[in-house]
Formats: C-alpha cells, sequence, structure tokens
C-alpha cells in the first residue's frame, strides 16, 4: 500500500470514529432532558396519592343518636326511689363525687366522704337537699343534681303457664297483653279465657278479670294497664 494510500485510509478511519462519538456524544445529550422528564412524571403523578376531597357537611362523620333514657321521663317532684332504681348523682365542678349508683337491698346507696345514704322512699328533689346538707362540711356551697337513669323497683309479676314467669319491670304504660308478649304468650296448657290480675288497693287485695281474646282484637278498653306489684295469673 502506498503511502498516499495508506495516510487517506488512516483518515477515513480517524474521521469514522469521530462521528460515532459525535453521534454518541448528541444521544446523551438528549435523552437526559427525557429521562428527567419521566422521573418527574413518575415522582409527581404516580406515588403521590390523589388527595380526597372533603364531604359537605362531614357526611363521612357517623352521626350517633342516643336512645331516650328510661328515667328521663320521670317527675323529680313526685316518683319515690325504690330498690335497684339507677341513680345518676352530679356534683357540680367535684367529677370525683359525681357517679351512677343502684340503690342497694337495704335500701342504701354508697358515696365518697359520706359514706351510705338512704334513698329508698325519697324524691329525687328530696335526695338532692339531703346530698347537699351532707356534702356541705366538705365541698363549698355544693349543688348536687339527681336523675333516675333507670326503673327497677317498679315491677309485675306474671305466673301459671306462660313461655316464662318472673318479675318483669314496669316503666309506665303496660299492659297486661305486652306483658304476656314480652314472657313468650301463653303456653299450650294454659287457660286463656281464664287470665286474671291480682291487685292490691287499700291493703286489700282484689282479683281484676282479663278478656285475653278481646284484647287480642284490639279492643283497648279490656286490655287492664298494670301498676307496680300487680300479679298476672295464667292458670
Amino acid at each position: 500500500m502506498t503511502l498516499r494510500k495508506w495516510t487517506s485510509f488512516r483518515g477515513c478511519v480517524l474521521g469514522l470514529r469521530f462521528g460515532l462519538l459525535l453521534a454518541a456524544l448528541v444521544g446523551l445529550l438528549l435523552a437526559a432532558p427525557i429521562k428527567e422528564t419521566m422521573a418527574q412524571t413518575t415522582t409527581d403523578g404516580g406515588t403521590k396519592p390523589a388527595e380526597k376531597s372533603p364531604a359537605k357537611g362531614n357526611a363521612s362523620t357517623p352521626t350517633t343518636t342516643d336512645s331516650p333514657d328510661p328515667g328521663s321521663s320521670v317527675d323529680p317532684n313526685s316518683y319515690h326511689i325504690g330498690l335497684d332504681d339507677q341513680l345518676l348523682i352530679s356534683v357540680w365542678r367535684e367529677p370525683e363525687l359525681s357517679l351512677s349508683v343502684v340503690v342497694r337491698p337495704d335500701g342504701m346507696i354508697t358515696m365518697p366522704l359520706i359514706n351510705d345514704v338512704h334513698v329508698v322512699g325519697l324524691k329525687p328533689v328530696e335526695l338532692q337537699r339531703l346530698l347537699i346538707d351532707k356534702l356541705k362540711p366538705f365541698v363549698s356551697e355544693p349543688q348536687v343534681t339527681v336523675i333516675v337513669q333507670g326503673i327497677r323497683s317498679r315491677k309485675v309479676y306474671l305466673v301459671g303457664n306462660v313461655t316464662k314467669q318472673g318479675a318483669y319491670s314496669l316503666e309506665g304504660g303496660e299492659t297486661v297483653l305486652q306483658l304476656l308478649a314480652t314472657s313468650g304468650g301463653v303456653n299450650p296448657f294454659g287457660k286463656a279465657d281464664s287470665i286474671y290480675i291480682l291487685r292490691t288497693e287499700n291493703k286489700k287485695q282484689i282479683r281484676i278479670p282479663f278478656q285475653y281474646k278481646k284484647a287480642l282484637k284490639g279492643r283497648t278498653q279490656d286490655d287492664v294497664l298494670l301498676q307496680p306489684g300487680d300479679v298476672v295469673v295464667v292458670p
């Protein structure tokens, strides 16, 4: 190979290498912004969780509605506290003295500082005044509220041929038919037409007949309204 040809060949090779190097450099320069754009897209759009728009009116927040307390309708000026009644006693600005208690079989409740207090037979307002007097040596100007949370002292009794005999709490307004439904009803051996109620009035026991079939037909005048201490007998 002559010198001229060798020089020409060497120049072609160098030019080819330079062209490849230049193409590679241009490719790198073009790929860099594309890679950066893809990274930003992945970071901003792929991993960032979508924000939830707040629901109008806090609709997602559950709302609980407390059922009315059986004792909330008790007249504090007329109702007399009985055994097993549940009382809520609140002393203003004295949370350690505020508590919920159940009247014990001995007619007592126990409170901090003043210990046992006899409450059976008292009206809620009378108990309030009594507790205020007992707390005065320990609390400056005590303010007490007594609420009957649960009435358990007013009971009626169901005996005889029924699904479930026993004592039932009377909250007010219940009838014999409702009591029978609560107990599971008259069993196959019961004489539904002979049901009667034993009630004590003026220290004397009286017998009140109950027209079961008529009451079932919706005759409200034949469905006897129960009173505390009534005994319903199903022969």
